[in-house]
């Protein structure tokens, strides 16, 4: 259990500085894909969970680990199988023959960072074992509840659906997720300095020796806790519930997001207006975030899906629709 002392809340200059420091340093080790690092510092300062989708090979366990180092919390990574079982994630009972007792075995879920990589190569069962700990903050191991240490945020990476192998996450999972970020190939200046950085040396893979820790896990939650004051105009407000209520009636959506998706919304929108160095949200942050925040809790209908749409594209017509406020 962390007994350590909370942080004292930032100012809005120093949020807006404590964030840079972080990206600086992630920036040391993961190369391009400032949207996909901004994204995912979104999700930090929310409070929420990510999941992040690309063919392998992208970096996303680099981007992961070099989080951790830079906010110098404990990490731990779980490599999900199809023989992975549940217990394996949250923990178990075994029985320990010199105390003659039963003892409790902590699982690698206990962390401020959790890295599920490929979490769609196990099946359901092993994915929802998840669900808990994601949603309540806490992990039931032979009936006995046990709380995780704050921060807990569950970045999770999974390989497109289409790939063999794997399995689709639980509509009821998915949800738990604040965003889900696509991570493309990069663009061809960043992958040059990718090879020319490897090849350079003897080393086989980016080193995050450079990277160094610049906050606390207790300055993380502090960080949290000041984002969530972040000005939000009704008016704003109102356009947020707007386009997540417009994705229940649009033509082509057959499932459209929830309220869950409201309040991922407004949470992202405003780590989007810290980003940006402001101390209030504008209809700009949420259109930014709109597509992370939703693409993972609307079903497409399946005449989209033999078109060959992406959710993407439908958004983007949904958001282009909804009016939004008058400056």
């Amino acid at each position: 259990m962390n007994t350590a002392a909370p942080a004292p809340t930032p100012s809005g200059p120093e949020l807006v500085e404590r964030v840079a420091a972080i990206r600086g340093q992630i920036g040391a080790a993961f190369i391009g894909q400032d949207e996909v690092l901004d994204q995912l510092l979104v999700a930090l300062l929310a409070g929420g969970h990510v999941l992040i989708e690309g063919v392998p090979g992208l970096g996303k366990t680099l981007l992961v680990r070099a989080l951790a180092t830079a906010m110098a919390g404990s990490f731990s990574r779980v490599q999900f199988t199809p023989d992975l079982m549940p217990s394996d994630v949250s923990g178990h009972a075994f029985y320990d023959p010199k105390s003659e007792s039963f003892k409790i075995r902590r699982g690698p879920v206990f962390a401020n960072l959790l890295l599920a990589d490929e979490i769609n190569r196990a099946p359901a069962k092993t994915q929802s074992a998840l669900l808990e700990a994601m949603q309540e903050g806490q992990v039931t191991i032979e009936s006995r509840s046990f709380p995780l240490d704050p921060p807990f945020i569950t970045v999770a990476t999974q390989n497109p659906v289409e790939q063999e192998g794997t399995y689709p996450l639980p509509e009821a999972q998915l949800d738990r997720f604040l965003l889900k970020i696509l991570i493309d190939y990069p663009e061809l200046a960043d992958e040059v300095r990718m090879v020319e950085a490897i090849s350079s040396g003897s080393a086989t893979q980016f080193d995050l020796a450079g990277v160094r820790a610049v906050v606390s896990p207790a300055e993380i939650v502090a960080m949290q806790a000041a984002t969530a004051t972040i000005a939000l105009d009704p008016v704003v407000l109102d356009y947020a519930v707007r386009i997540v209520r417009a994705t229940r009636n649009w033509p082509g959506i057959a499932m459209g997001a929830g309220p869950r998706g409201s309040l991922a919304l407004v949470r992202a929108g405003r780590a989007q207006a810290v980003l940006d160095g402001r101390d209030f949200v504008t209809p700009d942050d949420i259109v930014r975030i709109a597509r992370p925040a939703l693409r993972h809790r609307i079903a497409l209908a399946p005449e989209l899906q033999i078109e060959g749409r992406r959710v993407d594209q439908v958004l983007d017509a949904l958001l282009a629709k909804v009016e939004a406020p008058r400056r």
